[in-house]
């Protein structure tokens, strides 16, 4: 089986290591150069993604920010898993809340904004304060402003005005800025036959609006089934195939989605050592109809995003339960450059492995991480 993977990043890496023992032969399509490489080695297979298409089984993505044309070609070949929709929807704010409020599935409420009308009509409809979010191409908490005073709204708009006018494509989508006590996610796979499986609810925290810790522990019965039953509306509403990441607000223990993305996931990581079948694999044996596999939690386990950093103490490998995957990239700052998997039999166990990690990595280069070690109380 050949799989075609939009996007030569960590994620394309991961599916090739994934697919490898499953006799699942990755090809990545890199959409800036138009060609195709292979994903660990970064070795150039040829050129042309029309060339790539004929040659694959099966066309999948890493990532949402494609080009409308590649989306176009990749759809008309009948190959694409989970498709154009899908795609458009997790790399347009405008189309994920259509979708959502399609689905029948609770976010925040919103207003978009192309407008100085439309950005005073946001006020006064929502309240505030309120996040404006870029329809496009935001991520990683790029692409945001925040409104908490009337007095800074004069402002803000001046900066949002010459945003939109740099753009014409681009929009703006007003939220209510939502009190939440954490940031959940959760991870799950459709098959063509509608088949759902999902993955236990991993717990985040992010450092300055990118992603540092996924939690996957044992957890509230209530809120996975809340979770589960918006992520089957949501999955169904697309007729997804494919594995889907919905990041949640948690208030009070109502889930409000915060966003969609329609690929495997950053704090689904932990799956590789916490779960018998990795995200990476399941999204592959969707995608390619095999039989999905189970999502179960085997042990409690976290992740740690590498961040800006090509190197960390040697002497982590020597903790039990600990795994290091680095994804061969050259170092910049803030750049993810890999991460690490800390798994153990219970969650005592894990807090004191987690607090000996801690302890070894520099503290600038990993900040806050104490405050979810918290969390294994």
């Amino acid at each position: 089986m050949k799989v075609l993977v939009l996007g030569a990043g960590q994620l394309a890496r991961m599916m090739a290591l994934a697919g490898a023992p499953l006799n699942i032969s990755i090809s990545a399509y890199d959409v800036n150069s138009d060609s195709i490489v292979h994903p660990l080695t970064q070795q150039n297979l040829g050129k042309g993604l029309a060339n790539a298409i004929a040659d694959a089984d099966v066309v999948t993505a890493e990532f949402e920010h494609i080009p409308l044309p590649v989306l176009a070609q990749c759809q008309q070949s009948g190959k694409f898993f989970p498709g154009e929709a899908a795609i458009k929807a997790g790399g347009d704010r405008r189309l994920e809340k259509q979708l959502l409020d399609n689905a029948g599935v609770r976010s925040a409420n919103y207003h978009i904004v192309n407008s100085e009308a439309d950005f005073n009509a946001a006020i006064s409809k929502l309240g505030l304060p309120l996040v404006f979010k870029s329809a496009l191409a935001g991520y990683d908490g790029k692409g945001q402003w925040r409104l908490k005073q009337p007095e800074q709204a004069a402002a803000l708009w001046q900066d949002i005005s010459a945003f939109l006018a740099a753009d014409s494509t681009q929009a703006i989508v007003a939220e209510q800025f939502i009190p939440f006590q954490r940031e959940v996610s959760l991870i799950g796979a459709r098959n063509s036959s509608g088949e759902v499986q999902v993955y236990p609810l991993t717990e985040n925290h992010h450092v300055n609006g990118v992603l540092s810790v996924s939690l996957a522990v044992s957890g509230n019965e209530q809120l996975q089934q809340q979770a589960q039953q918006m992520f089957t509306a949501v999955a169904n509403q697309l007729n997804y195939v494919g594995v889907l990441a919905i990041e949640f607000f948690d208030v009070n223990g109502e889930l409000l989605v915060n966003e969609i993305a329609p690929r495997v996931h950053n704090s689904g990581h932990w799956t590789q050592q916490g779960a018998d079948v990795c995200q990476f694999e399941q999204h592959l044996r969707a995608v390619c109809d095999l039989p999905l596999g189970s999502t179960a939690l085997v042990r409690p386990s976290l992740m740690v995003n590498i961040l800006g950093e090509d190197r960390v103490p040697e002497q982590i490998l020597a903790l039990p339960g600990l795994h290091l995957h680095w994804y061969g990239k050259s170092k910049r700052a803030g750049r993810k450059m890999g991460h690490i998997n800390l798994s153990a039999a219970g969650n005592a166990q894990l807090k004191q492995r987690f607090e000996q990690l801690i302890a070894l990595l520099p503290a600038a280069a990993f900040p806050e991480l104490a405050q979810m070690a918290d969390r294994l109380n």
